[in-house]
């Protein structure tokens, strides 16, 4: 009977005496401090609708690239083209209006016609004989 009431003892002892593990989840600790405000207002910017025209073109004839992109917006109203030059010989032109909420409206064309060069096989693999040496009776 004293062994049961020590075994116990000794149980509830363990598990007072555990120390408590740090929260393994749980928001970050608030600082006991508030950052200081700068002396000055925050900056005010203007509600102003964006207005810009941009445009690039890359051609170079060494690596066959040959491609470009113009847009102008104004506001709501979006206004551009780009191009590519594709594997086939074609220039692939991608013309693009964006009005308000319509969403994006894209016509595609190509100039110029598809070129295919004649397809040549590879030669057919031969494998080298092997050497077979040759008896010798001496």
């Amino acid at each position: 009977m004293t062994y049961k009431i020590f075994f116990l003892t000794a149980i509830v002892a363990v598990a007072l005496g555990r120390p408590e593990l740090p929260p393994t989840y749980g928001p970050p600790p608030v600082p006991a401090y508030s950052p200081p405000r700068p002396a000055y207002g925050a900056p005010v910017y203007p509600d102003t609708p964006p207005q810009y025209d941009s445009q690039y073109a890359v051609k170079d004839d060494y690596s066959g690239n040959d491609f470009g992109h113009q847009e102008n917006r104004n506001g709501y109203d979006t206004k551009g083209t780009y191009y590519v030059q594709l594997p086939d010989g074609r220039v692939q032109k991608v013309s693009y209006v964006v009005s308000g909420d319509s969403g994006y409206v894209a016509q595609v064309e190509y100039q110029g016609e598809a070129q295919y060069p004649a397809y040549q096989p590879a030669p057919a693999y031969k494998p080298t004989p092997a050497y077979q040496p040759t008896p010798s009776y001496a």
